[in-house]
C-alpha cells in the first residue's frame, strides 16, 4: 500500500509509520489524517503486525495542523464535519501497541498524536507543546484532557495558556515520554521495542493495554475488577500454558497468540 503524505513499511512482527510532509514540517493535513487512519487498519488488519512505530523525519516529528487548510474553516462546517475528531482518533482506537518516536517538534496537533499513542520514546532534540493559543484558537485532539492526565494541571495549563515549549528532558521529568534517546538511535530502539513487544502473546498484549488505558476511564475499584477479569481471562489461552510451562522448563516460550 502507497501513500501520498506517509510511508508505512513492514518489518517482520512491527510496522513503521513515517509522516512524511518534510516542507511543512509534516503539517497534519486532512489528506495526511485520513492516510494515518487507513494505515492503521492495514496494520489492525495484518496478523503479522504486533506493534507500530510512529515517526516523523529529524527537524519534527509533526509541527502542528496544517493552518493554511483551516483559517477559512467556518464554525458549521467544522461542526457538521465534526472537524478533527473522526480521523485523528483512529489512532487511540488502534487496539494494537503504538509506540511515538519524537524527534524535533511536536507541536498542537503534533502533540496531541503523539499522546495519542501508548507512550512516546523521545530524541534530546525534541520539543513539545500546544501552541494553539497563540493563533486564537485551543487545542482541539485531546491536548487539554491528555496533557492534563499526563503531567497534571498546573504544567499542563501552563502550556496551553503561553504556548510554551518544553524541552525532551522537561517532558521526561513530567511524565509526558517514557524515556530519551540520543537523536541517532532513536528509530532503533523504537523498533527494537516494538519487536520486543510483538513477541509477546498478542492476546495478553491486547488486554494490557486495555487494561492500563481503562485506569483513566473509570474509579480504581471498577479498574481492578477489570483488570482481575482480563488477568483470569488470560488462563484460557494456549500462550499461558506455554508461558507458564517454558518458565518452568527453563526454556524460551513459543507464543502462538491464541
Amino acid at each position: 500500500m502507497t501513500f501520498e503524505t506517509l510511508i508505512l513499511e513492514k518489518k517482520a512482527t512491527i510496522a513503521v509509520i513515517t509522516l512524511n510532509r518534510p516542507a511543512v514540517l509534516n503539517a497534519l493535513s486532512n489528506t495526511l489524517t485520513k492516510e494515518l487512519g487507513a494505515a492503521l487498519q492495514d496494520c489492525a488488519h495484518d496478523e503479522a503486525i504486533g506493534a507500530v512505530v510512529l515517526t516523523g523525519s529529524e527537524k519534527a516529528f509533526a509541527a502542528g495542523a496544517d493552518i493554511g487548510e483551516m483559517k477559512d474553516k467556518t464554525y458549521t462546517e467544522a461542526y457538521l464535519e465534526d472537524f478533527i475528531t473522526t480521523s485523528w482518533e483512529e489512532i487511540s482506537k488502534f487496539r494494537k501497541p503504538i509506540i511515538a518516536a519524537v524527534s524535533g517538534f511536536a507541536l498542537g496537533g503534533g502533540n496531541e498524536i503523539a499522546m495519542m499513542c501508548d507512550f512516546i520514546l523521545a530524541s534530546d532534540t525534541a520539543k513539545f507543546g500546544q501552541p494553539e493559543i497563540s493563533l486564537g484558537i485551543i487545542p482541539g485532539a485531546g491536548g487539554t484532557q491528555r496533557l492534563t492526565h499526563a503531567i497534571g494541571k498546573a504544567k499542563a495549563m501552563e502550556m496551553i495558556l503561553t504556548g510554551r515549549m518544553i524541552s525532551a528532558e522537561e517532558a521526561e521529568k513530567a511524565g509526558l515520554v517514557s524515556r530519551v534517546i540520543p537523536a541517532a538511535e532513536l528509530q532503533a530502539e523504537a523498533e527494537k521495542v516494538a519487536t520486543k513487544i510483538a513477541g509477546f502473546s498478542r492476546p495478553s498484549v491486547l488486554m494490557a493495554k486495555e487494561a492500563v488505558n481503562k485506569a483513566f476511564e473509570t474509579t480504581l475499584a471498577e479498574g481492578v475488577k477489570f483488570e482481575r477479569r482480563l488477568f483470569q481471562s488470560t488462563f484460557a489461552t494456549e500462550d499461558q500454558k506455554e508461558g507458564m510451562a517454558a518458565f518452568v522448563e527453563k526454556r524460551k516460550p513459543v507464543f502462538k497468540h491464541r
